[in-house]
């Protein structure tokens, strides 16, 4: 409802207009009356609205209404109202009319409301954010750090402009490719657009969406041979989310690409008050496409966006991204100055890019009609005689607006300026192509709308002879379009409230139209690089118009627009966007699984492909015995760099000396590479159940695998939010030895650890039989905000204990570890939802995951690449485990990353009992329903009553583990 802010002031003047404009009551409309300014009760009797030969608010209101309103189907409702004979009967719809648009006034106001209590508290958040880390820069400000007078190039920044040279043809960029063809570079772009399905598929296969979903494989720029990819590049919410599972998996650089981002649509649709947030979430699941792509900034190295206004006003409504940080942080960056945990993605403006290479455009005589074959000006392609029917005199120049008959396009705006400007009416022709229509009864409520209110414009000014509507177009037509315009010596306009890019205004450049485009969004860039037009207030019909005017009656001006538009267009050209591209990517540090012997991550020889380092049994970083002495000591230091020295100086220790025999020797009798040679592994999930119920799941587990035929070797892994050594003293108490498992994934997915059977290999009496797996630290420790991350933790705990008066979080350091901060909750019903605590510590640009155990007692924070799910998927990495051969039991409700269990490729058995109910809902993690990323209709998942062998094993006869 942008823009009808004068809703109310127009009932208001009909409530207070009285007896002589008809008044009004709320009764007609089933109402029982409403208050009016003064906040006096009206009558409930039904009084008529009488227009008896004088002015009518209430007429003139409603007209009004249903020319600018965005609820369409209002309009429908005025047609029927305006047939109708009876004058009576007329009236009294119109009344019922002005009451429901009252009630939708009162609605916008009640949602503005709460939007406005909304963003002031956010705005607190990110203020007391931001004084948190300006305490936490001890050091004085630098001029970097100042936000707008950083001496860095910012995005603001006219000099960066320059700051890049510019290529401008194919034989350009293969010149700049030929210098760096020894270099591959195996780029991974995943664009699903929300549709999942590679078959059938009704989105992502046209232009629009850039004709995604390639199976372009690594194997073909390798010479048959697997390549690691040197960067994984997600291009909108959905895919952006896979791609930042799929970077941390296997430790590669991610880049993303969103439009039209999740909250600026959210901002968008609230502004126009008909939706509140939970209405609007439960049309469109759109809480859930915001957290996909929060977890795109947590994840990303570079965040490409097509314009500035992206990054100012869409991406700055995220909790993870706020522009004067961004600044702050890379100038510490480059001053090598301590950030204390706190990340930033790189925001960086790349307009997409076109071919140019088939137009050609026309020479245009100033003094004349543009130079063709026969001199003159007639209608020689069909496109252009449909056109030209329209027109009393087809020689003026063309005002040409391609934009499809939606309320945001503005098209009634400018029919306005056009209509009420006589001397731009005199000079020129108005063309509005507003895509392909039939009947426009059979057209959507809104498109309709539109449609009809641009008719009733046209017959208001009487444009009959000066503008053109045809009803269809083919698309191979468009450019014939543009070549029409510029050979009227016409003028391109797009003046939508608001163009997140504007694709059409470097077309008509391309064919030599100047340009007149809306001051918001996208244009303004274009604008900057081409200078080839005048940028208008949307909301200024009168700006509009007068920039119309002056290009169509100023020649020199129209001449040097044009040709600042044709000598500037190639910098939006494709070989200039893969350059600005590839220069961007080229500058990302690689990264790639440590165990992987080739340091060099784009070239991969065959004996160093990712299969043969699977079986490099050589890395010494898994002969580690884990003390309880280096676990505690991890988590009093808060020093990653202290802990991974004890731990290193005990891989010396223990594989000095150690040769490859050594090593095989130690398969033999250590657990860690047996999985390599299942065929099945089965992983304990089940979360947060009493010890004894949880020990009877794994025991009842290990029997119904036993008693059955098993149809290959089964391994089994332990996953859970506890530590490694709550883990021993659990299987312990329980007589379950810990080799009965190949590995186990502890708190909470931050550590990663194999059993091992060699007594004679322990350094202390203290010491834990199990060996921490070393690479997968240095995988997710990507962003990690160690003691940085700790302290601010440990100062929300204590502001938080604050404000309840009691110790709700108790910080857990028995429990911690260096990938893993841990606090005890003494009262769930105190504590803060996982939510709040994950959106503030991404306002203080400290990326992490926040996890509450399954009773909500225990609260761990970890790096953002790690979790059980991602642990999983390092298994099958390193150790060449297939996703599709686990089977992930779990409970009926579970710890935070409960939902991450559910979905994937892998297999799930469910076990459903009150057993493991859920006690509260203070910990969830989702502002969306688990059925908004889960299908629990998916063929490998298996739902189990309690937990009892025999229903074990009939799932695990399902799913082809055991034979019958």
């Amino acid at each position: 409802m942008a823009g009808n802010d004068w809703i109310n002031s127009y009932l208001e003047a009909i409530l207070d207009a009285g007896g002589a404009a008809g008044e009004i009551s709320a009764a007609a409309g089933g109402g029982s009356g409403v208050e009016g300014a003064s906040g006096e009760k009206r009558d409930k009797s039904s009084l008529m609205l009488r227009e008896r030969g004088r002015f009518s608010p209430a007429r003139y209101f409603v007209e009004e209404v249903i020319s600018g309103f965005d609820e369409t189907d209002l309009y429908k409702t005025w047609v029927r109202t305006s047939a109708m004979r009876s004058p009576q009967e007329r009236n009294t719809r119109l009344e019922n009319m002005s009451w429901r648009i009252w009630n939708l006034a009162r609605k916008k106001k009640q949602i503005e409301g709460e939007e406005t209590s909304r963003l002031s508290k956010q705005r607190r958040e990110r203020e007391k954010a931001r004084q948190y880390a300006a305490a936490d820069f001890s050091e004085d400000l630098s001029e970097g750090e100042k936000g707008e007078n950083s001496n860095e190039p910012s995005i603001h920044d006219e000099r960066t402009r320059t700051r890049m040279p510019r290529i401008g043809s194919t034989d350009a960029i293969e010149a700049w490719t030929s210098q760096h063809k020894d270099k591959k570079l195996y780029i991974v772009l995943i664009s699903i657009h929300g549709l999942i399905r590679g078959e059938n598929m009704e989105l992502g296969r046209d232009s629009d969406t850039g004709g995604q979903m390639s199976k372009v494989l690594g194997e073909q720029v390798g010479s048959g041979q697997p390549v690691w990819p040197v960067v994984i590049h997600g291009h909108y919410a959905d895919a952006g989310d896979s791609t930042a599972l799929l970077s941390g998996a296997l430790n590669v650089p991610m880049v993303f690409t969103g439009h039209s981002l999740g909250r600026d649509k959210l901002e968008q649709i609230l502004k126009q008050g008909r939706q509140t947030r939970d209405e609007i979430n439960a049309t469109y699941k759109i809480m859930r496409r915001i957290e996909a792509e929060e977890l795109c900034l947590d994840a990303s190295e570079i965040i490409i966006t097509s314009t500035r206004q992206e990054i100012e006003q869409q991406w700055g409504l995220y909790d993870g991204f706020d522009l004067t940080m961004a600044r702050k942080l890379r100038a510490r960056i480059k001053r090598g100055v301590s950030c204390f945990g706190r990340y930033m993605p790189r925001m960086i403006a790349i307009p997409p890019g076109m071919e140019f290479s088939h137009i050609a455009p026309h020479d245009v005589d100033l003094d004349g009609e543009e130079g063709n074959e026969d001199g003159s000006a007639s209608p020689d392609l069909p496109i252009w005689a449909d056109i030209m029917r329209f027109f009393s005199n087809p020689r003026k120049p063309m005002i040409l607006a391609l934009a499809r008959p939606d309320p945001k396009k503005n098209i009634t705006t400018l029919i306005k300026a056009f209509g009420e400007h006589r001397e731009l009416r005199n000079l020129a022709n108005l063309t509005l192509i507003m895509g392909n229509r039939d009947v426009i009864d059979e057209m959507s409520s809104t498109n309709a709308a539109v449609l009809t209110s641009v008719l009733k414009l046209i017959d208001k000014y009487d444009l009959y002879g000066q503008v053109a509507y045809p009803k269809h177009h083919k698309q191979s037509e468009v450019p014939d379009i543009y070549r029409l315009a510029a050979r009227t010596k016409g003028v391109f306009i797009n003046c939508a409230f608001i163009e997140p890019f504007g694709l059409t205004l470097i077309e008509a450049a391309a064919y030599g139209l100047p340009m007149v485009a809306t001051q918001n969004g996208g244009p303004v860039d274009i604008h900057r690089v081409l200078d080839n037009g005048i940028l208008v207030d949307p909301h200024n019909q009168n700006e509009i118009a007068e920039a119309l005017y002056k290009l169509v009656s100023d020649k020199h001006l129209w001449a040097q627009c044009r040709q600042n538009g044709l000598k500037n267009i190639h910098q939006f050209s494709w070989p200039e966007h893969c350059k600005n591209y590839l220069s961007r990517v080229g500058t990302l540090k690689p990264r790639h699984p440590r165990w992987q012997k080739n340091n060099d991550a784009t070239e991969i020889s065959e004996a160093d492909s990712p299969e043969d380092s699977l079986r490099d049994v050589h890395d010494i970083s898994l002969n580690l015995k884990l003390s309880l002495d280096s676990e505690k000591s991890g988590s009093k230091e808060g020093n990653s760099n202290i802990v991974r020295r004890h731990l290193e100086d005990a891989v010396q220790k223990l594989s000095g000396g150690v040769n490859a025999s050594s090593v095989e020797g130690l398969s033999e009798n250590g657990r860690w590479p047996s999985l390599r040679g299942r065929k099945h592994i089965i992983v304990i999930a089940v979360d947060s159940v009493q010890d004894a119920d949880f020990l009877q799941v794994v025991k009842n587990i290990f029997e119904a695998s036993s008693n059955g035929r098993l149809s290959c070797s089964v391994g089994f892994v332990l996953s859970t939010s506890k530590s490694i050594s709550e883990i021993h003293a659990l299987l312990i108490s329980g007589g379950i030895e810990t080799s009965d498992f190949d590995a186990f994934i502890c708190n909470s997915g931050s550590d990663l650890c194999y059993p091992s059977s060699s007594p004679e290999d322990m350094l202390s009496p203290a010491e834990l039989p199990f060996m921490v797996d070393l690479d997968y630290h240095s995988q997710i420790e990507y962003r990690w905000g160690g003691e940085g991350l700790r302290k601010t933790l440990i100062r929300w705990a204590a502001e938080k204990n604050n404000e309840s008066g009691q110790n709700v979080f108790v910080e857990d350091e028995e429990c911690s570890s260096t990938y893993c901060i841990s606090f005890k909750v003494t009262n769930t019903e105190a504590a803060s939802p996982v939510k709040e605590i994950r959106r503030t510590m991404r306002i203080q640009a400290l990326r992490c995951h926040v996890l509450y155990s399954h009773d909500g007692s225990k609260l761990n924070v970890i790096p953002v690449l790690a979790s059980r799910l991602q642990a999983l998927r390092y298994l099958y990495i390193r150790w060449g485990v297939e996703l599709s051969n686990m089977t992930v039991v779990v409970g009926e409700s579970g710890d935070t990353d409960y939902d991450g269990l559910l979905g994937g490729v892998h297999k799930t058995i469910i076990l459903k009992g009150s057993f493991n109910a859920i006690p509260n809902q203070v910990h969830t993690a989702r502002s969306y329903s688990l059925q908004d990323v889960v299908s629990f209709e998916k063929p490998g998942l298996a739902s189990v009553e309690g937990y009892g062998p025999d229903n074990l094993k009939s799932a695990l006869l399902q799913f082809g583990i055991l034979k019958d």
